[in-house]
C-alpha cells in the first residue's frame, strides 16, 4: 500500500469511527469527540515538532497547555473592578518589586569585584521581604473581594479568539526561560526538568487565587459561538430546526459544537500546513540532521543548542494554542484537571502511535487515541458486566465493575505495545 493510500485509509477509519459514534450513541457525543480530537491533534503536532523534528524529550507538555488556558482568562474574562480597586495596583507593584530585586542581584553579581556573594545574598534577602510585604497585602485585599464568585483580578475583556495566539505567545515565553536553563541537559535530565517545571506551573495556578481562583475555578468564560439558550429563544432557529425534524434543544447543541469543530479544524489545518512547509525546508532538514547526530551537525558549524531552543519554543507555542482552545471549548478554567504526568503520557502515546517525525501521523494519533480514550471506559464497563454476568454478587464482582475506569490506562498500554511490536515507526512512519 502506498503512503497516500495508507493515509487515506487511516483517516477514513477515524471518520467512520466518529460517524459510527453519532449513529450508535448520539451526534452530540460524536461532535464532542471530534472537537477534543482536533485539540489533541494540535497538542500532538506541537510535541512532534520537539521530539519528531529535534529529538527533545519533553514530558512537561501539560504545563504549556495550562499556560494557554491561563491566557484565555487573562485575555477574555472581564476585569473585576472591585478587586482592582482593592489591591490590583499593589499586586502589580509587588511583581515589579520582585523583578527589580532579580535585576539588582544580577547587576551586583556582574559589577561588584569584592564580596559579591555576600552582596547578592543581602540584596535577595532584603528584596524578598520587601516583595512579600508589598505583594501579600495586595493579594489578601483582592482575594477578600466576594471570594465565592470572584476573588481575583479577571482579565482584559477582549474577544476570546485573541486568547489563542496569545496563549501560544505566553507558552513560548515560558519555553524560552525554561530552554535557556534546561536545554543543555542530557535527554533524561531534560525530561525530569520539564516535568518538574510543568508541576510548578500547575501548582502556581492551583494556589494563586488572585490570578486563577485556584481550585475554585473560573467559570462563565466568553465564547466565540452563540449560547445554546439564545439559539433556543430565536424564532428563526427554532422554526428551521422544527422544519427538518430536529428538537430545537438538540439542534442548538449540535450547531454550537459544529461551529467549534470548524474553528478548531481551521487552526489545525493552518498549523499542519506550516509544519509541513517547515519539515521540507532546509531548516527542517537541518533539524533532523541535528536530531540524528548532534556531534556531526555541530562539527558542520550548526548551533545545536540554539536550534534546540528554537524548536522547543515553537512546539511549546503550539501546545499553548491547544490549551487556549480547550479552555474556550470548556468555557471554564479548572487548574485541578491539569495533571502533567497523566495527560503528557497520553499525548506521547498519540505521537508514538501516529508516527514520530510525521506531521500527518501526529494528527492521526491525536484523533485516534482520543477516540479510544473516550470510548474505552463504556466499552470496558460492558465487557466487565458481560464477564461477571454469571458471578454471584460479592466483593469480587463489585471490585471488577468498579475497575472499569482503569481500562483506559490498560488499553493505552496495550495499544502502545502492539504498535511498537508490529509498527515500531508508527501507523504513518516518517519518510
Amino acid at each position: 500500500m502506498s503512503e497516500t493510500a495508507r493515509k487515506v485509509a487511516l483517516f477514513g477509519l477515524v471518520v467512520v469511527l466518529i460517524v459510527g459514534t453519532g449513529m450508535v450513541q448520539s451526534w452530540n457525543s460524536a461532535l464532542l469527540i471530534l472537537n477534543m480530537g482536533l485539540i489533541s491533534a494540535v497538542m500532538a503536532l506541537g510535541l512532534n515538532l520537539q521530539w519528531g523534528f529535534a529529538g527533545l524529550f519533553n514530558i512537561g507538555v501539560m504545563g504549556f497547555v495550562a499556560l494557554g488556558g491561563l491566557a484565555t482568562v487573562l485575555v477574555a474574562h472581564p476585569p473585576v473592578t472591585e478587586a482592582w480597586s482593592a489591591g490590583g495596583l499593589r499586586i502589580l507593584a509587588g511583581l515589579a518589586t520582585g523583578a527589580g530585586v532579580i535585576v539588582a542581584a544580577a547587576l551586583v553579581l556582574k559589577r561588584l569585584r569584592r564580596h559579591r556573594t555576600l552582596a547578592v545574598i543581602a540584596v535577595l534577602v532584603v528584596g524578598f521581604f520587601l516583595f512579600r510585604w508589598v505583594f501579600d497585602g495586595g493579594v489578601e485585599a483582592v482575594e477578600a473581594v466576594n471570594p465565592a464568585s470572584t476573588g481575583f483580578l479577571g482579565g482584559l475583556g477582549l474577544p476570546v479568539l485573541l486568547a489563542w495566539p496569545i496563549g501560544g505567545v505566553l507558552a513560548a515565553g515560558a519555553a524560552w526561560i525554561i530552554g535557556k536553563t534546561a536545554l543543555g541537559l542530557r535527554s533524561d535530565y531534560l525530561a525530569i526538568a520539564t516535568l518538574g517545571i510543568a508541576e510548578i506551573i500547575v501548582a502556581v495556578m492551583k494556589n494563586e487565587d488572585w490570578l486563577t481562583r485556584g481550585v475554585k475555578n473560573v467559570i462563565g468564560l466568553p465564547r466565540p459561538v452563540p449560547n445554546e439558550i439564545d439559539l433556543q429563544n430565536t424564532p428563526g432557529f427554532v422554526e428551521n430546526a422544527t422544519a427538518i425534524g430536529i428538537d430545537p434543544v438538540t439542534a442548538s447543541t449540535l450547531w454550537v459544537k459544529g461551529i467549534y469543530g470548524v474553528l478548531f479544524a481551521m487552526v489545525l489545518i493552518l498549523l499542519l500546513f506550516l509544519a509541513q512547509r517547515a519539515l521540507h525546508s532546509p531548516w527542517g532538514r537541518m533539524m533532523r540532521a541535528i536530531r540524528d547526530n548532534e556531534v556531526a551537525a555541530e562539527a558542520m558549524g550548526k548551533d545545536v543548542i540554539g536550534r534546540h531552543l528554537q524548536i522547543f519554543i515553537l512546539g511549546s507555542a503550539v501546545c499553548g494554542i491547544a490549551g487556549a482552545m480547550m479552555t474556550t471549548l470548556d468555557g471554564q478554567l479548572t487548574p485541578g484537571t491539569y495533571q502533567p504526568l497523566r495527560f503528557t503520557f497520553l499525548i506521547w502515546v498519540m505521537v508514538i502511535v501516529g508516527g514520530s517525525g510525521n506531521n500527518f501521523g501526529a494528527v492521526l494519533g491525536g484523533m485516534l487515541i482520543w477516540f479510544a480514550w473516550v470510548q474505552v471506559e463504556p466499552a470496558g464497563l460492558w465487557f466487565l458486566q458481560t464477564l461477571t454476568s454469571g458471578m454471584a454478587e460479592g466483593p469480587l464482582k463489585t471490585h471488577l465493575l468498579d475497575s472499569a475506569a482503569h481500562m483506559r490506562l490498560l488499553t493505552m498500554g496495550v495499544i502502545l505495545l502492539l504498535v511498537l511490536r508490529f509498527s515500531p515507526r508508527g501507523l504513518i512512519p516518517e519518510r
